[in-house]
């Protein structure tokens, strides 16, 4: 008897700190990663998986997320100058109010991006492709200025992603 309630109490207490996961759920499920407000200057996030991932408010100078996957990341209000975005894939990322100054976009996939209110000061947007981006007149027109080439993942050209005349 007292070896079957000590199997239980130890099952039980097992069960309440390795919880099992919810039917149709991953076992290697993880919440998306949070970096906002965060000092991140410097820091290489290159070729890494950060869907969903959030960056609000962050400042990201210098930052290396060449050839990252960054598709529905939060980067709102954040700074980027001279960040490396080359071949980065941003779909339907929200990067509204972001201020890009000298950063390279060269390559990179923002089809289906929010980036209302963002700033290009500088930037490289050789290559890429900005299909379904939601953004104002005005970032358009001045982006147009400099766009030329085609995204080598999607196959785009930068200048009829934009809409450009």
């Amino acid at each position: 008897m007292r070896l079957r309630l000590l199997a239980t109490f130890l099952l039980t207490l097992c069960i309440l700190i390795f919880p099992l996961p919810a039917w149709g759920q991953s076992k290697y499920y993880a919440p998306p990663l949070s970096f906002s407000n965060a000092e991140l200057t410097r820091r290489d996030f290159s070729g890494q998986v950060l869907r969903a991932a959030e960056f609000s408010n962050a400042n990201m100078d210098l930052t290396n997320f060449s050839k990252a996957d960054l598709r529905g990341a939060i980067m709102s209000a954040s700074v980027m100058t001279q960040a490396n975005l080359h071949g980065a894939n941003l779909t339907n990322a929200m990067i509204d109010q972001v201020k890009f100054t000298n950063a390279d976009l060269s390559d990179a996939i923002l089809a289906e991006t929010i980036l209302l209110r963002s700033t290009f000061e500088g930037v490289d947007i050789t290559g890429a492709d900005f299909t379904d981006a939601i953004m104002d007149g005005a970032q358009i027109k001045e982006l147009c200025k400099i766009a030329s080439g085609t995204n080598s993942q999607t196959g785009i050209d930068t200048r009829d992603s934009l809409g450009c005349p």
